[in-house]
C-alpha cells in the first residue's frame, strides 16, 4: 500500500502521511466492507483516494501560499456579513447532494468528474445536480436586496 501512495504522492513525507491515514480510514470503513470485492482492492481504493486527496490539499495549499506580485494593489474587503449569513442558510436549505455538489465544484474547484468520483455519481449528476443548486440559491437569495453581482457568481 505504501508503494502505491508514494507512486501517487512523489513525496516520501507526503506518502507516510497517506498511508496512515488509509489504515485510519480502511480501520473507520471495516465495518461497512461487503466482501464484494477483494480485501485488497478495497484497501487499494481507499489508498488511492487518500492520496489524490492530500495532493488536492497539498496543491491548494501551496497556491494559497503563492506570494503575492507587488505590482497588485489589494481591494479594500467590502463583505457584508448579512450576506454572508444569508448564503450560509441558504446552503442549509438545499438538499444535501446539491450541497455538496455545490461546494466542492463552485467552492473547492473540483471537476465534475472528480466530484462524482467523490460522490459515487456520474459526471452528469453532477452537473446536473450543480445546475439545479445554483437555480435554487438563486431562487432563495433573489429578495436579499443585493447588487446582481452575486447571484451572476452562482449561475457559473
Amino acid at each position: 500500500m505504501y508503494a502505491v501512495v508514494r507512486r501517487i504522492a512523489g513525496d516520501d513525507d507526503l506518502a507516510q502521511d497517506c498511508a496512515q491515514e488509509t489504515w485510519m480510514r480502511a480501520i473507520r470503513a471495516l465495518p461497512t466492507f461487503r466482501g464484494e470485492a477483494r480485501f485488497g482492492t478495497w484497501l487499494h481504493r481507499i489508498a488511492v483516494n487518500a492520496a489524490l486527496q492530500a495532493i488536492r490539499k497539498e496543491k491548494s495549499r501551496t497556491q494559497r501560499e503563492a506570494p503575492m506580485p507587488e505590482d497588485i494593489g489589494v481591494a479594500p474587503d467590502l463583505g457584508d456579513p448579512l450576506l454572508a449569513r444569508k448564503l450560509e442558510a441558504a446552503l442549509d436549505e438545499l438538499p444535501p447532494g446539491m450541497r455538496e455538489v455545490l461546494i466542492l465544484h463552485d467552492v473547492e474547484g473540483y471537476t465534475h468528474a472528480e466530484v462524482g468520483e467523490a460522490l459515487g455519481v456520474t459526471a452528469g449528476t453532477s452537473k446536473s445536480q450543480l445546475f439545479k443548486a445554483r437555480a435554487r440559491m438563486r431562487r432563495l437569495l433573489g429578495g436579499c436586496g443585493y447588487d446582481n453581482e452575486e447571484a451572476k457568481a452562482w449561475s457559473g
